[in-house]
C-alpha cells in the first residue's frame, strides 16, 4: 500500500481535514459528510496501485460521499470507480438509479457525472479506480452499467468479487512490482462483467475470450481444496472441452496436475507454519487424502518432511 490513514491517531478536530485531504489529493475530488461527531469519527484508508488501477480500502463510521456537478465538470481525467462491498451495506446513486449493495456485491459509477455514495451504517468497502480509456467501453455502456447492483444473476459477479478481493488483500501485488502485469486481466474481467450485466453480447464476447485463462485459474484456486478438482470439472464449469482447457493452460506454461499439486503443497506449507493442527488434517484439507502420500510429496517438493518444516517454522530447529 502506498499510503494509509487511521484517524484514531489524530486529535478529533484534525480528523475531517485529514480524510478530505488524502481522498481529494490521491483518490477523487468529492464532498465528504460525516454523520458523527469529530470525537466519534473513525476512518481508516489504505491506498495502493495495481498498474493503472488505484485501490482504496476504506473502513469508516457513517458517511455520505457526493460528487457534485461542479466537481464532475472540472474532471480532467475521466475515471470509472468500482465499489466492492465487503461487509454491511451501501447505496450508490447515479443517473437516477440507486444500487443497494450487500456483501460481495459491486457497482460502478463514472466521475464525469454527479453521484452519491450513502453509508448510513458505516463503510467497509474497497474502491477500484479505473481510467475510462483503459476500460474501453462506449459512453452509453458505461452509463447503462452505472449504479446497477452486480451480484447474483451475473455469471461473472462471483468470480470478479473473489478476484478483486484477493487483489486488494495481497500487499505483494499492490506494494510490489507485479501490479502492471495484473492490471490488464483485471480490467478485462471487469469489462466482461459489465458487458454481461448490460446484456451486450457484442461487447462481452471479446472480454470473455480474453479473460478465459484468468477465469479458469481463479476457478482452480476456488476449488483447490476440493478432492474432486479435475480438468473435466473445470472445463464443464466454463463450457469448454478438456482439450481446449489444456491448450489455454499450456499457453501460460501451466500443466494442470503440476499446478494443482504445487498450489496445494504451498497452502499446506503455509498452514503448517501457522497452526498446530495434525499434519494429516492439514494434508486432507488440501486434497491429500493419504497422509503418507502427503508426506512424500511434501518432502519431494521442499526437501524435508511436513513435521520437520513445522519445527523449523516454529523455531525449534536451527
Amino acid at each position: 500500500m502506498q499510503a494509509t490513514l487511521d484517524t484514531v491517531t489524530l486529535p478529533p478536530p484534525d480528523r475531517e481535514d485529514a480524510v478530505r485531504s488524502l481522498v481529494r489529493g490521491n483518490v477523487v475530488r468529492v464532498e465528504i459528510e460525516h454523520h458523527v461527531t469529530p470525537s466519534d469519527m473513525a476512518v481508516t484508508l489504505a491506498l495502493g496501485q495495481c498498474g493503472d488501477i488505484g485501490v482504496c480500502a476504506t473502513r469508516a463510521t457513517p458517511t455520505t460521499v457526493r460528487r457534485t456537478s461542479r466537481l464532475a465538470r472540472e474532471d480532467t481525467e475521466p475515471m470509472v470507480f468500482l465499489s466492492l462491498q465487503r461487509t454491511g451495506s451501501s447505496i450508490v446513486v447515479q443517473h437516477g438509479r440507486e444500487a443497494v449493495l450487500t456483501p460481495g456485491d459491486f457497482a460502478v459509477y463514472d466521475t464525469t457525472s454527479p453521484y452519491s455514495l450513502l453509508f448510513a451504517d458505516g463503510i467497509d468497502t474497497t474502491f477500484f479506480r479505473i481510467p475510462r480509456a483503459a476500460l474501453a467501453l462506449p459512453d452509453s455502456a458505461v452509463r447503462a452499467a452505472s449504479a446497477v447492483r452486480i451480484g447474483a444473476g451475473n455469471p461473472l459477479a462471483g468470480l470478479t468479487t473473489r478476484f478483486l478481493t484477493q487483489l486488494a488483500d495481497d500487499p505483494a501485488i499492490l506494494g510490489g512490482g507485479h501490479g502492471p502485469a495484473v492490471a490488464t486481466p483485471t480490467v478485462e474481467l471487469i469489462r466482461a462483467a459489465l458487458s454481461v450485466q448490460i446484456g451486450d453480447d457484442r461487447l462481452s464476447r471479446g472480454p470473455m475470450k480474453r479473460t478465459l485463462t484468468t477465469r479458469v485459474l481463479a476457478d482452480m484456486r476456488t476449488y483447490l481444496a476440493d478432492p474432486d478438482l479435475s480438468p473435466a470439472a473445470v472445463a464443464a464449469r466454463h463450457h469448454i472441452s478438456v482439450r481446449y482447457l489444456h491448450r489455454i493452460l499450456q499457453q501460460e506454461d501451466i500443466r494442470f496436475g503440476d499446478w494443482v499439486r504445487r498450489s496445494r503443497l504451498e497452502n499446506a506449507r503455509r498452514d503448517l507454519a501457522r497452526s498446530g493442527e495434525p499434519v494429516a488434517a492439514v494434508g486432507r484439507r488440501w486434497g491429500f487424502a493419504d497422509a503418507a502420500h502427503f508426506s512424500r510429496s511434501f518432502r519431494a517438493a521442499y526437501g524435508i518432511s511436513p513435521r520437520q518444516w513445522r519445527a523449523v517454522a516454529y523455531g525449534r530447529l536451527s
